[in-house]
């Protein structure tokens, strides 16, 4: 992640009470709240080595967990559960999947670096999961005993000219910006919670997202799992309220969402950075590459422009994972 590079695996838990532990911790958890941890004895400044196999691009075809006409009634059936009452804000998501015969995704990362290089980019390889991922969000960063997130919520295609993020953009975004202040109340000191960013534009390769950030001093004495309960999974990737959303989000998608929407960095001591894990893919060596892909659904949307959305936030990322990837960043 970043030019750190993690080397001399040494321990792999799956409670996160393990990460009191000395030690640089690389973290991946599930949408579903399960954890990963692995222990590694030697971390180094160094850029992503380069893979000796070329990518070769996936040529077979994708299959998606929801088609088009599945995933736009998905969408109205939200909106018929926010007008209930139930809920504001869901995060619907689906996930594509293809034959997977290389035996890396290392290859693939090298090209996403190149071609769609992204603030948190980062690959981790451990027994049993491999992900590549180009995320663009930001879950959590701890340093100095300050806590930071900042959520995504409104994307558009970067060369869109003379179209402003809308209403329904904004208003989401503030919507999961009082939620993730929520959560960090229940793990930062009282006065200490502040938006210090809020509805900035940025422009990643071939889209722009509406990003705020919020930001309060941690309590002492918390245990990942005391910070595991009060903030997972991200608010950006479920919605609000968020035990409703959760609940409206396993009505419906009947596959786990596993380890995309989770969480993805690392945790050493006092610090940590972990990403929001949107814009991956990963398999499970299994003989399969998924990806997932989702939209934010609220009372304003349209159904069929949120199946739009996430046809574009998977647009670039499939082309460079075919092969295609001489590709523009802008």
């Amino acid at each position: 992640m970043g030019d750190r590079l993690a080397l001399d695996l040494q321990e792999i838990s799956h409670d996160p009470t393990s990460l009191s532990q000395s030690g640089f911790w690389a973290v991946t958890t599930s949408f579903e709240g399960e954890w990963t941890c692995a222990r590694f004895g030697r971390v180094v400044e160094a850029p992503f080595p380069s893979e000796r196999r070329k990518w070769t691009g996936i040529t077979g075809e994708w299959f998606s967990t929801f088609s088009e006409t599945e995933y736009v009634r998905y969408v109205e059936s939200i909106r018929d559960t926010i007008a209930q009452g139930i809920v504001y804000q869901v995060n619907a998501c689906r996930e594509l999947s293809a034959p997977f015969d290389q035996q890396s995704l290392a290859g693939l990362m090298s090209e996403m670096l190149k071609s769609n290089p992204a603030p948190f980019a980062s690959y981790l390889r451990l027994p049993g999961i491999e992900i590549a991922s180009a995320s663009p969000e930001l879950f959590l960063q701890l340093a100095d005993g300050e806590v930071v997130s900042g959520p995504i919520k409104g994307t558009k295609a970067l060369n869109v000219t003379g179209l402003d993020f809308g209403s329904k953009d904004v208003a989401e975004n503030i919507m999961i910006v009082d939620l993730i202040r929520n959560d960090f109340g229940r793990i930062c000191e009282t006065g200490s919670i502040s938006v210090p960013h809020l509805l900035q534009s940025q422009n990643h390769p071939g889209l722009s997202h509406l990003v705020s950030f919020v930001s309060g001093r941690l309590r002492e004495s918390l245990t990942w799992s005391e910070i595991s309960a009060a903030i997972f999974p991200p608010g950006s990737v479920s919605g609000a309220p968020k035990l409703s959303a959760v609940a409206t989000i396993k009505e419906h998608e009947a596959r786990d969402r596993g380890p995309y929407c989770g969480a993805l960095g690392w945790v050493e001591g006092a610090s940590a950075l972990l990403s929001v894990a949107i814009r991956i893919f990963w398999t499970n060596r299994d003989g399969i590459i998924r990806f997932g892909t989702g939209a934010g659904i609220t009372w304003g949307s349209d159904a069929q422009q949120e199946w739009y959305e996430t046809e574009l936030k998977a647009a670039r990322l499939l082309s460079i994972a075919r092969g295609e990837s001489q590709v523009s960043n802008r």
